[in-house]
């Protein structure tokens, strides 16, 4: 059973999307503590930091400046510590193409930003209620997508 309160980090450079998620999480009926990133090298170094802390789970933007989250997602599962971190791609953009390379480097869920709050609250919320064990092993391929803006 995971340990309340769930630790998150959000690895996001803008304000705006960061904003929401943490607004969508004051609406999610679990604890949690939230730590946000806005760079792929600060989201490197706060886990090499935090090495026996780490987040139950790490929101990854894809198009950050110095590190994106392609450089990150690959950078944490090769490393033998960090390789069991569940990884939810948090992206504007989704790319078949590249949904399938995320996929396939190890990353658990891909969410498509919703633009709309009550969207976001939910596929949120469907995460932090999972169990420990369904958020640590990846889904079969056709439910890697949890959440696609049409």
């Amino acid at each position: 059973m995971t340990p309340l309160p769930l630790r998150l980090l959000l690895a996001d450079d803008d304000a705006d999307d960061r904003l929401f998620f943490r607004e969508a999480l004051d609406q999610i009926p679990v604890a949690v503590e939230l730590t946000t990133v806005t760079n792929g090298q600060q989201l490197i170094e706060w886990l090499q930091e935090h090495q026996g802390d780490l987040p139950h789970l790490i929101f990854l933007d894809l198009n950050m400046p110095r590190k994106n989250g392609h450089e990150c997602l690959t950078e944490i599962k090769l490393m033998p510590q960090w390789q069991s971190l569940p990884i939810i791609i948090f992206s504007t953009s989704i790319y078949p193409v590249q949904v399938d390379e995320l996929y396939h480097k190890g990353a658990q869920y891909y969410i498509q930003k919703p633009t709309d709050f009550k969207k976001l609250t939910r596929v949120i919320e469907q995460l932090l209620l999972m169990s420990e064990e369904q958020r640590q092993v990846q889904p079969a391929k056709k439910d890697f997508i949890l959440c696609r803006e049409r």
